[in-house]
């Protein structure tokens, strides 16, 4: 045993070593990437891999646990969309080796586009679900969950949120297994295929499971009671170490580790309770559970108002509950820290020398009046810029437009999605549109990379997760496969040229792509790609502030005169935009 100071996601990861894990798939997404990313780190022997999506990731790492290996898969709540196909079906056919599903939920979404509660999934599957309330204790319980889920025979899906996943905290660590599984798969027709007659004995034996199910979580310790009075706040997650913090004395503490909870057992600490208050992230699942069983004990939590229903909670929201319910008598209730009055607000942007920019830059000048479709990924920044009029999931920007497009909408519609994303959910988007006869243009920001989620790599860049080398795939190959006439692959660093691009494109009908491709600025920074940084000359310029607006967090106007910064990558599209021509490289010293 070692104890050190980890990241959550470090501490999710060293767990699965130490479980033993033989096989890890998943697609990145924040707050989830670097479980994955730091198995990596140690070079591990068994199989890791980024998969094209969540659910190839699930039916992956389903397929290895089949032949009786330890599996781990990896995503974002919203990606259980994704993969929420095949998770259904997994709780039928069950698994043979460890299935742990990590689904990282983003109350007050910091980096997503919903609020989602991936525990709801779970009990829409009828799958056991882990929820953490510390790094430890997220720690433990992925270790456990292998076992867990061999015991029960059934995947198990773990939810730590963003506030357990970017964490540090000390973690008592333990010996990384050294030996691992090889699969071999045994065939059994009426578990693993599910046509109709199969699936209601499996349906059956999924119901019959479920006491089993919730009396091994309670028999591994998952629910934890400290009975002290007749008043008790019971809570689940991140909001069991809040309550736990500024318990009042005398207040009894109910912790739920787990779900399905087993309704005795509740109904039994419940009702010997006058007073009950859940504290809980997201939806109300434990307090639901708690009121079909409190009888006449009072019930406090979200369904009533004293707990907010969205967002994120904290110390000083836990203890404004407590205060709301009666529990405690505060005259001064902490408030959560404020920034000072003046302070300017400072939205994400993207990169200095980002292509996104100047793609947008050239998209707008040539379909002003158009309308913008987006998709996931660091170009929906471009909403800034006023080039992102939609954002809803993964790959819906050319579902999005194609849509637009056959309500009747005449103005030029012109998608934008990027490579990785693209590669995830907008391959059929895109042959749909085409087979149905949409008119648009589809823009693929090609920065060969998953940049938003730390760069990670994908099919098109031409690596592996672990830094092998394979076959990269051809996007413009890919676009043409699917019926797209007009392709054309163009440099957006080169501004006349992309603009020339996109006039092209609009002169045509039907589907057009058109792939703007630069490397990240970030991870051509790393490869030591250096350009030579641009400057201005204050004798031409005029202040005009054309360059400010192109929204480039390197160029800066203090008092009327213009600059640029150390920010500046030496992309040169300011310089092509100028219209004196006061922006010029600087000279080699």
């Amino acid at each position: 045993m070692s104890r050190r100071y980890v990241l959550g996601n470090e501490a999710i990861a060293h767990a699965c070593l130490e479980a033993g894990v033989d096989f890890v798939s998943g697609y990145p997404g924040t707050p989830s990437s670097e479980i994955i990313e730091t198995l990596i780190r140690f070079k591990p022997s068994f199989h890791v891999e980024w998969s094209v999506n969540e659910k190839v990731a699930l039916e992956n790492a389903l397929g290895a646990s089949w032949t009786g290996v330890r599996t781990l898969v990896t995503m974002k709540h919203v990606g259980l969309n994704v993969a929420a196909d095949p998770l259904m079906t997994s709780a039928y056919t069950g698994v043979k080796g460890g299935c742990v599903i990590v689904s990282a939920d983003d109350p007050f979404a910091h980096s997503s586009q919903n609020e989602q509660d991936s525990r709801c999934y779970a009990k829409f599957a009828k799958l056991p679900c882990l929820d953490p309330c510390s790094v430890q204790d997220a720690h433990d319980m992925l270790r456990d969950a292998f076992s867990l889920s061999e015991e029960l025979g059934l995947p198990v899906l773990f939810r730590p949120t963003t506030r357990i996943c970017h964490q540090k905290s000390d973690v008592e660590l333990g010996e990384v297994a050294t030996e691992h599984r090889k699969g071999s798969f045994q065939k059994n027709p009426q578990q693993f295929v599910v046509i109709p007659a199969h699936t209601r004995v499996l349906h059956r034996r999924l119901n019959e499971k479920q006491p089993l199910v919730k009396e091994t979580l309670a028999r591994r310790g998952y629910f934890s009671t400290d009975l002290k009075g007749k008043d008790a706040v019971i809570a689940s997650g991140i909001a069991a170490a809040y309550a736990r913090e500024i318990l009042p004395p005398g207040t009894s503490f109910i912790r739920i580790g787990a779900y399905p909870i087993d309704e005795r057992w509740l109904r039994d600490v419940i009702t010997a309770h006058e007073r009950v208050l859940v504290m809980e992230e997201l939806d109300p699942m434990v307090e639901e559970a708690v009121r079909q069983v409190a009888g006449s004990t009072i019930v406090h939590g979200k369904l009533d108002g004293m707990v907010p229903s969205e967002g994120e909670l904290s110390l000083p929201l836990t203890y404004r509950a407590l205060t709301a319910a009666g529990f405690i008598n505060a005259t001064d209730v902490p408030l959560a820290p404020v920034p000072a009055q003046g302070v300017p607000v400072r939205p994400p942007i993207m990169c200095a020398g980002c292509m996104h920019r100047a793609t947008f830059f050239a998209m707008k000048k040539v379909f002003k009046d158009g309308i913008y479709p987006s998709d996931i990924g660091c170009y929906t920044l471009g909403l800034q810029l006023g080039a992102v009029d939609t954002c809803i999931c993964m790959g819906a920007s050319i579902t999005i437009g194609s849509g637009i497009y056959h309500a009747g909408e005449t103005h030029p519609i012109v998608c934008t999605i990027g490579d990785s994303t693209f590669l995830h959910t907008g391959i059929p988007g895109l042959m749909n549109a085409v087979y149905n006869g949409a008119s648009m243009v589809v823009v693929i920001l090609d920065n060969r990379t998953t940049a938003m989620t730390g760069h990670q790599p994908h099919p098109a860049t031409g690596s592996t997760a672990l830094g092998g080398e394979t076959p990269p795939v051809s996007l413009e190959a890919i676009c043409r496969a699917c019926g797209v006439q007009y392709v054309e692959t163009v440099d957006p660093y080169d501004l006349p040229t992309l603009t020339a691009a996109f006039q092209r494109a609009a002169e045509y009908t039907g589907v057009r792509v058109v792939i703007a491709r630069q490397p990240c600025v970030i991870i051509a920074r790393r490869a030591g790609i250096q350009r030579q940084r641009y400057m201005v000359d204050p004798e031409r310029c005029t202040a005009c502030g054309l360059c400010v607006r192109f929204g480039c967090p390197a160029i800066e106007t203090t008092d009327e005169i213009t600059t640029i910064t150390d920010l500046c990558s030496g992309c040169g599209v300011c310089a092509q935009i100028c219209p004196q021509g006061a922006i010029m490289r600087e000279a080699r010293t």
